[in-house]
């Protein structure tokens, strides 16, 4: 797996370099194909007026004699006119009436009756098996009113050594500056890249333990940012380490409590023999089991509250059906201390987006909260505009205004509190307000009242 995701990530080096080298070669390219017609088009041009010279010189040994056009090409003249180490020059003299005056007469000619003679007609052909420049020309010799045609042909041999040597000479310096460029980007790349490389080096080294925050001294701006992040993640961590590890020891204190009381119990029990004797002590065992029982649920409610790995996963819930159903069931433990608990709701359904499960802890902990330390009647409320909410108040003592911040604090209680609570209950209710992406208002005024409101959008 992690061999096929190695061949799946790219590399920031190859990525860079080809995008500046890739464009350079299709640059080169174009220029590379521009250069070649503009190199045929100028070197058709310097031989086609070679061609235009030689022809015009066969006009000159054109003779009228007695009223006929005669050519009159000595055989030295012949021979310079032929003579070439690369290509193979011929020639045909033809009068108007198709008479063949001097030449070979295998040399292509124009074949449309519609040519324009008043300026030379170039043509490309074949000639005994290889492609020839063919210029035609007309002429009109003086003394008579014969017109003469004249046709020139050469081989390519020299028009493509040339165009060989103008795009080698073009060709080449671009492509050592290609190479040269290539090699020049790619060791930038890489002193620019160092420090990355050092940067993964020195986190790559660390310990797991060590969280301390990334140095940015030798960190590019562009980099900065990533640095920042991290940098910001690791701060994060550390006070969720931090927070993990003082929970865990809160909650081991909170334990060693009444498994202590648990020992200390069950050890007096068992030094006495008489079981009327036993009863105080099993009756406190029982207590530290209930407390014991009670903080262990608290914790688990508390810990699946903290989902791990993005947002958990809500759904609709009928908030009437579920504070009405749970406000029944906690009816009898309001009676035994006193208490009446009442639900108002002028609806009846209202639904929001949440966890049933853990809105019913919620309002758990709420009433456990308000028959623990409350007084006379609880009320539990819902509204619907201008944001759904549910709202628990008791007449109890109320909450002084100095321990509002605190109270949500895992593990903390007010200073002279009755009960023995453990000082989860308002956490695990802030825990899963936060998780609602809801709104928690508390008042300590006139007894407490809390009240948690939804945001609809």
């Amino acid at each position: 797996m992690d061999k096929l995701q190695m061949h799946k990530t790219k590399s920031l080096k190859t990525e860079i370099l080809s995008r500046l080298v890739i464009p350079l070669i299709f640059f080169v390219m174009v220029d590379a194909v521009l250069s070649y017609f503009v190199t045929v088009h100028y070197v058709d041009q310097a031989y086609d007026r070679w061609l235009l010279d030689s022809a015009r010189s066969l006009i000159q040994e054109i003779k009228v004699r007695q009223n006929k056009v005669v050519v009159d090409l000595p055989q030295e003249a012949l021979e310079i006119f032929k003579w070439d180490e690369q290509d193979k020059t011929y020639f045909k003299i033809i009068s108007s009436g198709q008479e063949m005056l001097a030449g070979d007469a295998q040399v292509p000619e124009p074949l449309s009756v519609a040519t324009d003679w008043s300026l030379p007609v170039y043509i490309d052909e074949s000639m005994y098996g290889e492609p020839v420049r063919v210029i035609s020309m007309r002429a009109s010799p003086s003394g008579t009113q014969e017109q003469v045609f004249i046709h020139v042909a050469e081989t390519l041999n020299k028009r493509r050594a040339m165009m060989t040597d103008i795009l080698l000479a073009d060709l080449i310096p671009q492509i050592v500056f290609v190479v040269l460029t290539g090699i020049y980007l790619l060791s930038g790349l890489k002193r620019g890249l160092h420090p990355l490389h050092t940067l993964a080096q020195h986190i790559a080294g660390r310990s797991s333990r060590d969280l301390s925050p990334i140095p940015e001294s030798h960190v590019f701006l562009e980099v900065r940012t990533l640095t920042d992040t991290i940098n910001d993640v690791l701060e994060q961590l550390t006070l969720a380490i931090a927070t993990q590890q003082r929970f865990i020891a809160n909650a081991a204190h909170q334990l060693r409590t009444p498994l202590a009381g648990l020992k200390l119990q069950a050890e007096r029990a068992l030094r006495e023999q008489d079981i009327a004797a036993m009863q105080p002590a099993l009756m406190q065992v029982q207590s530290s089991a209930d407390r014991m029982s009670h903080l262990t649920a608290q914790l688990l409610v508390l810990a699946r509250s903290e989902p791990i790995g993005g947002e958990y996963e809500l759904s609709p819930v009928d908030l009437c059906a579920l504070a009405k159903k749970t406000c029944i069931d906690w009816v009898p433990k309001a009676l035994q201390r006193d208490m009446d608990i009442s639900f108002e709701s002028s609806e009846e359904t209202l639904w929001v987006q949440g966890d049933e499960v853990l809105l019913r802890e919620l309002l758990v902990n709420l009433l456990d909260n308000a028959v623990a330390y409350g007084q006379g009647q609880i009320t539990v409320s819902l509204q619907r505009e201008p944001e759904p909410g549910l709202t628990v108040k008791d007449e109890g003592p109320g909450i002084p205004d100095t321990e509002i911040a605190k109270v949500f604090e895992r593990f903390y209680r007010i200073p002279g509190s009755p009960g023995n609570g453990c000082g989860l209950g308002l956490a695990i209710v802030k825990e899963i307000a936060e998780l609602h992406n809801a709104q928690l208002k508390l008042a300590g005024a006139g007894g407490t009242s809390v009240q948690l409101l939804f945001n609809c959008s």
